[in-house]
């Protein structure tokens, strides 16, 4: 490989490394027009494993918007990020698969006479996503998400008093 090609191969790895953290933030912070932005045109994605929805972009986003009004609290933490480009149209580059692992602390919104603080994280999940790209126009976008959860943790019930 040249100087040109490996620069431009770790420009792209960047790209498509900070299109997941932003696909984290925006999951974390709610913003669903940013979340549909990251996506084609056609772009798709698959929560069906954590019991959700699989659809457009816009359709999960929407789900998204109303089942995580449940938690308010919410932080992804992606790892183990597994990069692989792809050829499209007899030019290398313009597609990208990334696998990475997930571990998701979310907690319950408060409920009447609770404390709404700073508790620890009341449901934890965990798996692996995987991440089509595509090179377009404005950049690398989103073509598909998926969520293979392979683990979570609920809160215990109360303790019965004896």
């Amino acid at each position: 490989m040249t100087q040109r090609v490996e620069l431009a191969t770790m420009m792209d790895r960047l790209a498509v490394d900070g299109l997941v953290t932003e696909y984290a933030v925006t999951v974390d912070d709610g913003d669903w027009d940013a979340y549909r932005a990251l996506f084609t045109a056609d772009g798709r994605a698959d929560y069906r494993s954590a019991g959700g929805i699989q659809g457009d972009a816009g359709q999960v986003a929407d789900w998204l918007a109303e089942t995580l009004q449940l938690f308010p609290m919410r932080q992804h933490l992606i790892v183990n990020r597994r990069t692989r480009f792809g050829v499209l149209e007899h030019d290398v580059g313009d597609t990208a698969r990334i696998q990475a692992d997930y571990v998701n602390p979310m907690r319950f919104a408060a409920r009447e006479g609770q404390d709404g603080g700073t508790s620890e994280p009341d449901f934890v999940c965990g798996g692996r996503y995987t991440f089509a790209f595509l090179r377009t126009d404005d950049g690398w976008r989103l073509r598909e998400v998926a969520v293979h959860e392979k683990w979570r943790r609920l809160p215990l019930p109360p303790a019965a008093d004896t």
